[in-house]
């Protein structure tokens, strides 16, 4: 998994130019599960700071962590005064600090499973809140999505990202809010999805498909093999399906 998690700075610009960014409904989603004002947060696998800028902009003094020197790099090319970054793994945070709120945008998968959640627990004050959130890159049309997976099928079985606790996709709760549920250290766990469709060309479909694991650990003449087999198969522009999983829980230590 350290492979994988650590691909990424190869593909920091693409991330960056490619991945869309977090609507403003995310931050009010999340302030209004608060139920007050959040003045300090943690962020973990900030990348280039996609969610990082949202929250920031909400007035909240951000710390934003990430592993990867690259991204990071990339980050700080685009970040306001009220973020602080700092390379580091979730797994290596001091824990002398806490904050009223510690999120992780489309990383907590990344971090390890080991003890887990009760690092998480030390890191977010009583009462505050974890949130986590997700936006899985589908095609909208499920021809196009069949065309895809067909086109790459010969390279790549499965492009997505299995459920870290095998929670089937078919259950009401998903993953993290299922290990949130268990867990002796949060309550009110609550999973919510932001609808949004998003128009953009079969070209920059690819540029994100670029900086998505699966294909950045294939070998580099599979993966244009891929890209360019899908880009066959697409019309000129693309509907996404970039609805965002949110699961939102409250401390209670």
């Amino acid at each position: 998994m350290v492979a994988r998690a650590l691909s990424f700075g190869a593909v920091a610009e693409a991330y960056e130019r490619f991945r869309p960014g977090y609507p403003l409904e995310l931050l009010e989603l999340v302030m209004t599960y608060a139920g007050g004002s959040i003045r300090t947060a943690l962020e973990i696998g900030a990348g280039t700071g996609k969610a990082t800028r949202l929250f920031a902009q909400g007035g909240i003094a951000v710390t934003a962590t990430e592993p990867d020197a690259a991204m990071l790099a990339e980050m700080r090319k685009h970040l306001p005064a009220n973020v602080t970054t700092v390379q580091a793994a979730f797994e290596d945070l001091p824990l002398d600090s806490s904050y009223e709120l510690v999120y992780s945008a489309a990383a907590l998968h990344w971090t390890n499973p080991e003890g887990r959640w009760a690092r998480m627990a030390a890191l977010v004050r009583p009462g505050g809140v974890f949130a986590s959130f997700g936006v899985p890159i589908q095609l909208a049309d499920p021809a196009l999505k069949e065309a895809a997976r067909a086109a790459r099928s010969p390279y790549l079985e499965n492009d997505g990202i299995p459920s870290p606790d095998g929670t089937p996709a078919d259950r009401p709760m998903q993953w993290p809010g299922t290990e949130l549920q268990q867990s002796e250290w949060f309550t009110d766990v609550r999973q919510s999805v932001i609808e949004r469709r998003l128009t953009i060309s079969a070209h920059d479909y690819i540029g994100q498909l670029s900086t998505v694991s699966a294909y950045v650990m294939l070998e580099p003449a599979d993966r244009d093999q891929v890209f360019r087999r899908t880009l066959q198969v697409l019309p000129e522009t693309v509907e996404l399906d970039a609805e965002i999983h949110v699961h939102l829980a409250r401390s209670h230590h």
